[in-house]
């Protein structure tokens, strides 16, 4: 549910910013106002073997001649990454490490992902999948696609 502030801005609750972040619809469905709401998750309360991979944030953006996808991957081996396209959908898939955490006896606070990540993304112009390139520096991992060149609009003769 949105709220606006004064200036008519619009805001997300907590629940929609958490949905919206994590790609999850079912948080981000209208809530009915005339009924209780459960309870939010409590840390505690989630099963520690619950497999749910984390999502890669990317950005997409084009040239003249290109088409460019960039993820950040800090701390990803590229021997640890999976990158495929099929039907115009590029895929990303990976592990990211957090090293032994054998000495460890309590968390005061844990925000970082570890584990298996995976994105798969509708790429917004078609490509040519034989001029593609990937490249890992500095924990951003680059993927270029040569573009597939539109004609001009093509004046079609009604008969």
């Amino acid at each position: 549910m949105a709220r606006r502030n004064r200036d008519d801005d619009l805001l997300l609750e907590e629940d929609e910013l958490t949905a919206a972040f994590l790609g999850d619809d079912d948080l981000m469905a209208p809530v009915d106002q005339g009924q209780p709401q459960a309870a939010a998750p409590v840390a505690d309360e989630w099963e520690e073997d619950e497999a749910v991979p984390g999502q890669l944030a990317v950005d997409v953006y084009e040239t003249r001649e290109k088409l460019v996808v960039k993820a950040r991957t800090a701390g990803v081996n590229k021997h640890d990454l999976d990158v495929s396209i099929s039907d115009n959908q590029l895929t990303i898939r990976g592990t990211l490490s957090a090293g032994s955490d054998d000495g460890v006896e309590n968390y005061f606070l844990q925000e970082c992902y570890w584990g298996e990540f995976s994105r798969t993304i509708a790429l917004p112009v078609p490509v040519k999948e034989e001029e593609i390139e990937a490249m890992l520096k500095d924990g951003v991992l680059t993927i270029s696609f040569g573009k597939v060149k539109q004609d001009t609009i093509k004046k079609i003769q009604v008969l």
